[in-house]
């Protein structure tokens, strides 16, 4: 079964120098695009992270200080990236945790706008884990039957992910969807728009510092967790400095000052 698109649809997969959100940097990536006529193009690309790459993390992915010595760094490819990726929806293995929060940090950092409020996020992983609950490699075998080689290098889990999506599509259309307290969330559909209401959840920030909850932005660790924002703003008023100071995501800190403002504002 193709995929229904009506606007392209971007598989990647990032291997990084860890799994730091605000600290690590991307040292491969891998793009996979996939058009509404279902022709791909495909981008994968060795990326010079500035800093050392830890040992143990290399053991991991294979990649090494020597093999990116020479390759560009996110910054000098960023705006041909968010081009390239230009009225584009998201989809990967785990992206919604992990590797969108990290390719939103890498666009701050090199200050190249990059929106991700009106593209559809769609997470395999979580459609995964929803109906089966297992890994990528466990994923590529049940779906696809196929073994997972080469694992953890970019473009190979990145493939394997759009291949999974599609036998998902397949296996689960019109299927529903029930959570772990055994609630009806909706059924899976060929559509773009249903699996990204299915898998993109209520998050505030890319983080997941803060969340909606019953319809009001909530933090979601801390002291406070389960506390209003807004609430916090006023109960606590060193606790905003304390967090745009602290070691936070620039998209965590971003979305803070935003409902600050909105707060003010009122």
């Amino acid at each position: 079964m193709e995929l229904k698109l009506k606007t392209p649809l971007v598989f990647f997969d990032l291997e990084t120098t860890g799994t730091n959100i605000a600290k690590d940097r991307i040292v491969e990536l891998s793009f996979v695009k996939l058009l509404p006529n279902n022709e791909k193009e495909i981008k994968t690309k060795k990326i010079n992270p500035t800093v050392p790459i830890p040992t143990e993390t290399s053991l991991i992915h294979g990649i090494y200080d020597e093999d990116i010595k020479d390759a560009p760094t996110f910054k000098t490819i960023a705006k041909s990236l968010a081009k390239f990726l230009e009225g584009c929806d998201l989809c990967g293995f785990n992206i919604l945790k992990f590797d969108v929060p990290v390719l939103v940090e890498e666009f701050l950092r090199a200050d190249v706008e990059f929106d991700i409020s009106n593209r559809k996020l769609v997470d395999a992983q979580k459609i995964f884990h929803m109906m089966e609950k297992r890994t990528l490699g466990a994923a590529y075998k049940f779906y696809c039957d196929k073994n997972l080689d080469n694992a953890h290098s970019a473009e190979a889990d990145t493939l394997a992910t759009l291949e999974v999506l599609k036998a998902q599509v397949d296996k689960y259309q019109g299927m529903e969807v029930v959570d772990n307290l055994g609630k009806k969330v909706g059924k899976i559909e060929n559509d773009m728009q249903v699996l990204h209401d299915l898998t993109y959840s209520n998050m505030v920030d890319l983080a997941g510092r803060m969340v909606i909850k019953n319809g009001v932005e909530v933090f979601n660790f801390g002291k406070h967790r389960w506390k209003p924002v807004e609430q916090v703003f006023k109960e606590d008023h060193g606790y905003y400095d304390w967090m745009m100071k602290g070691d936070f995501p620039l998209d965590t800190k971003r979305k803070l000052t935003q409902l600050k403002l909105k707060q003010f504002n009122k």
